[in-house]
């Protein structure tokens, strides 16, 4: 599975952004997908998930009631949208994809895509 996410970019807090992450793959459906970030010297984070029939989502209680993830099984899409952004939230953001949900640890996923770098200015 191929993943590239989209969408980062530099904004106010305060503010809003929307990340998108294609998948190639066929069975996109089957995949539980995720977003995790990483800023810089520290670890990589997980930030939501949503499994793949979109009736269960996962979020960190640090993005709970800001960031909604939701995923479009048509285009193979997943998708982060965030409010509310605080500076805390800059990093880089990651896509990720898995076939079972086992939690919110980042070895708990097996593919990967190349992030998106989000900046939040005070």
């Amino acid at each position: 599975v191929l993943l590239q996410a989209s969408g980062g970019g530099l904004v106010q807090a305060g503010g809003s952004l929307r990340l998108s992450c294609a998948a190639s793959t066929r069975t996109f459906s089957n995949y539980v997908m995720g977003w995790f970030r990483q800023a810089p010297g520290k670890e990589r984070d997980f930030v939501a998930a949503v499994r793949g029939s979109s009736t269960s989502t996962y979020y960190a209680d640090s993005v709970k009631d800001r960031f909604t993830i939701s995923r479009d099984n048509a285009k193979n899409t997943v998708y982060l949208q965030m409010n509310s952004l605080k500076p805390e939230d800059t990093a880089v953001y990651y896509c990720a994809a898995d076939r079972y949900y086992r939690g919110g640890k980042a070895a708990d996923y097996a593919y990967w895509g190349q992030g998106t770098l989000v900046t939040v200015s005070s």
